[in-house]
């Protein structure tokens, strides 16, 4: 049914669409829509055989999921920044144990300094810990990925991330069609686990291991993910079959096959971008852009055969690995070993700046100038930045930075003695 509805609410009702049994939940900005949605559903009696669990912190809400997953559960929590870093050690600890849950991150940044706002830093955190990462365009797309990540995740018995960008989409109201419980009960099977604690059959989950056997165990989760490379456009297709909506998949190109300069990012940005790209395109550019669905598994293949006919590409990113560049285009660049076309990054949109089509369309025309750097930061404030290297240069005790440099912008009060 077509509804105008909060982001985070879609994903709830398409969460508990999926028959969830155990729900762990713990608030933290920007995500507590979701599990504050599903918390009513099961009081009200809307989501029937789930136990609804608040627990004291983010540790606490992966380690109960963990023990629910172990016992046969179908389990389910959600998180954001610090939450998924607080909960760092069981992020690692589900995956080694492959366990089949599925958290929603609503993307958000990192501190120091304390922000609330969206970029990915919270998420490419964990981009080495054995879970796959799916990455949300739009609400819609939300919805139908949540539906397809319990899928997958039980396939494979290893954990799944839907990552949807924080405010931007998880506060967002508009259009989403939500699917019938008869649709998605037809398309997802009930839980069936590949390893379960039982009293009648008892089995040891997550044994000491030590040097002889953890690198097997390693790249058992590495194989696992490139199975999913096979499997995650198999649950695309069959969900865009019956559902009739194109969503999920390895990438998704757009306007890409003759394009010499192809625009390469993940998740909300790229609404904002293909809006860029359809104005140049009437004026005659040769310009696409590849939205990257699935970052862990990383699709090396699927993003050369689309990267591989043009002439220069231009990665967005939302991460900044600090010394080195993005996380996003590390992988894109190992898809493209071997072939020699200009390759740039560009470091956009962290603690939640505006990435507005104005200075999109100047970067874009720039890298058709091939004018960018290899590294890039769209609107860096330069002024600011030398002006808090000149204090640094000037006094030994500079004092701290975050506030040196809002005071220079004039968004904070003086000092109260």
């Amino acid at each position: 049914m077509l509804q105008q509805i909060e982001g985070s609410r879609a994903i709830a009702e398409a969460v508990a669409l999926c028959r969830p049994e155990v729900i762990c939940a713990y608030p933290i900005t920007p995500q507590t829509h979701i599990v504050e949605a599903l918390g009513e559903m099961v009081k009200k009696g809307e989501l029937d055989r789930c136990e609804y669990i608040n627990v004291e912190s983010e540790f606490a809400a992966l380690s109960v999921a963990i023990g629910a997953s172990a016992a046969g559960a179908r389990s389910y929590t959600a998180t954001a920044s610090q939450g998924l870093l607080y909960m760092a050690e069981v992020v690692y600890n589900a995956a080694g144990l492959g366990l089949p849950i599925v958290m929603t991150i609503g993307n958000r940044a990192i501190g120091a300094p304390i922000n609330i706002w969206n970029d990915h830093s919270d998420s490419m955190s964990m981009r080495d810990s054995g879970w796959i990462q799916l990455y949300a365009e739009s609400n819609q797309e939300a919805v139908d990925l949540h539906i397809q990540a319990f899928r997958l995740a039980e396939a494979l018995s290893c954990p799944v991330m839907v990552c949807v960008d924080g405010f931007i989409l998880t506060h967002a109201y508009e259009r989403v069609e939500i699917p019938s419980q008869k649709e998605v009960d037809a398309y997802l099977p009930p839980f069936e686990p590949v390893q379960m604690l039982d009293c009648a059959d008892p089995v040891s989950i997550g044994a000491m291991v030590g040097p002889e056997a953890f690198m097997e165990v390693r790249y058992l989760q590495h194989h696992k993910q490139l199975r999913a490379l096979d499997l995650i456009p198999e649950i695309a297709s069959e969900f865009s079959s019956r559902f009739g909506r194109n969503s999920g998949g390895l990438v998704r190109p757009y306007r890409t096959e003759d394009a010499e300069t192809i625009i390469v990012a993940l998740g909300s940005v790229n609404g904002t971008i293909k809006d860029v790209i359809d104005e140049m395109r009437e004026e005659g550019h040769s310009i696409g852009c590849l939205s990257i669905s699935s970052f862990r598994p990383f699709p090396l293949q699927a993003t050369r055969s689309v990267l591989e006919r043009a002439k220069r590409v231009v990665v967005i990113e939302k991460s900044l690995s600090v010394g080195l560049g993005g996380p996003l285009s590390d992988g894109v660049r190992k898809s493209l070993s071997g072939i020699a076309l200009k390759g740039h990054t560009v470091i956009a949109g962290l603690g939640g700046r505006a990435i507005t089509k104005k200075s999109l369309r100047k970067l874009f025309e720039r890298a058709e100038r091939d004018e960018l750097e290899l590294l890039n930061f769209l609107d860096l404030d330069e002024e600011v930045i030398s002006g808090q290297l000149a204090r640094e240069r000037e006094a030994r005790r500079s004092g701290p930075i975050a506030e040196n440099i809002l005071k220079s912008l004039g968004t904070v009060c003086s000092r109260i003695s």
